[in-house]
Parts: C-alpha cells; structure tokens; sequence
C-alpha cells in the first residue's frame, strides 16, 4: 500500500473551488481522501469530518489522481473512528446528495492538536482499515476578538466582584458596630463619671450641715 501524503487541492466542483488542506491515500483500486468541511477548523465549533471514494485511474502516481467518478452507496460500509490522545468516538458516515462519493460526518473537536481518524468497513469487496490525519485543529482563543468567549470565565468574574462587593459591605458593617459600640463605652464612661462627682458632692454636703443641738 501506498503510504499517505498531504497535498493541498481544489477539491471537487461544487465546493466554490475552495482550497482544502486534505489527506489522500488508497486502498485497493480506490482513492480515498478526508478533511475538516470548514476550515480552518477550531475547537469547540461543530464541523465535520469529509470523506472522498473514487476508483484509481491506470497509469499515474497517487499524486496525480484526482477525485472524479465518486462511488456511491458506501453510507452503511464505512464507519470513521476519530481518535484523540487515547478518546476515540465511531462517526456513521452520512452521504453528500449532490456529489456521488462524497460522504461527511459531523463533529465538535472540543480540544486543539492532531486528530487520527480511522476509516474502517469495506469498499464493494475490498477491506478497508486506513489510519488518515486530517489537518490540525487550532485552539479557538488564538482567533476570538476582541476577548475569548468564556462563559465560565464569565461566571467566575461575575462571582468573584459579587463576593468582593459582599466583603466590602461586611466590613463597613464592622466599621459602624465597633464605632457605635465606641460610643456606647464612652457613655458609660460618663455615666460613671457623674455618678461619682454627684457621690462626692453628697459627702461634702454631708459635711458641711450643722450638727443638731
């Protein structure tokens, strides 16, 4: 078998002639060629695995083939297991109504890097078990403007100044107690105060009164 190789190719008509970074290698009598559906692709945004079959054309280098003549009807044959660093999920394979040949299944990649995916089942009667890396994916920050879009962030911050906020009147709440409390040791202070001038004014009173004949 012929080892794969990633070439960079209008991809069939139909697709806007839109350059996409794909993987083309072959099995059999059969090309075969995957990809991202929207590129570049990003994590935590639903995309799609693409997936291409046509026969090999006598006479030229894996380079030089080109998808034409698609093989229709392999939605049921081929499954594509996506695998990412020990995860792996199956995709069933949903066929493209316009182009004969072209098959997609969706996806979310929620984590940036290198993804391998699988082609397993069977082309008419060749087996097929083909491990293909379709372009990286890029981490969704490197592109969010004018910020990343955090929801959790978000919730986090929004927390983090309620709390400080809730803090901020704690304290001023223990502020005006220690101050009121202040006060009222003082008045007691006072209160005491008088009570002993008044005490002291009784004596002197006292002392000062006649003595009775």
């Amino acid at each position: 078998m012929r080892s794969q190789y990633l070439v960079l190719l209008l991809v069939v008509p139909g697709l806007l002639g839109t350059a996409h970074a794909h993987t083309v290698d072959s099995v059999g009598e059969y090309r075969v060629e995957i990809g991202w559906l929207n590129e570049p692709v990003v994590s935590g945004e639903t995309n799609g695995i693409e997936f291409y079959v046509s026969p090999l054309e006598p006479g030229l280098e894996l380079e030089e083939q080109v998808f034409q003549n698609g093989i229709d009807g392999l939605r049921k044959d081929i499954k594509i297991q996506l695998v990412f660093k020990g995860n792996d999920i199956i995709l069933p394979l949903a066929a493209d109504h316009d182009i004969p040949g072209k098959y997609y299944a969706f996806v979310t990649p929620t984590v940036s890097g290198f993804y391998q995916a699988n082609i397993l089942g069977q082309i008419h009667d060749t087996p097929i078990s083909l491990s293909m890396h379709p372009p990286k994916v890029n981490d969704r920050t490197q592109i969010e403007f004018p910020q990343p879009l955090d929801l959790t962030l978000n919730l986090l911050s929004a927390d983090h100044d309620a709390l400080v906020a809730d803090v901020e009147d704690l304290k001023q709440s223990v502020t005006d107690a220690e101050s009121a409390q202040t006060i009222g040791y003082a008045g007691i202070v006072l209160g005491l105060a008088g009570i002993a001038v008044a005490a002291t004014a009784l004596a002197r009173s006292k002392k000062q009164d006649p003595v009775p004949a």
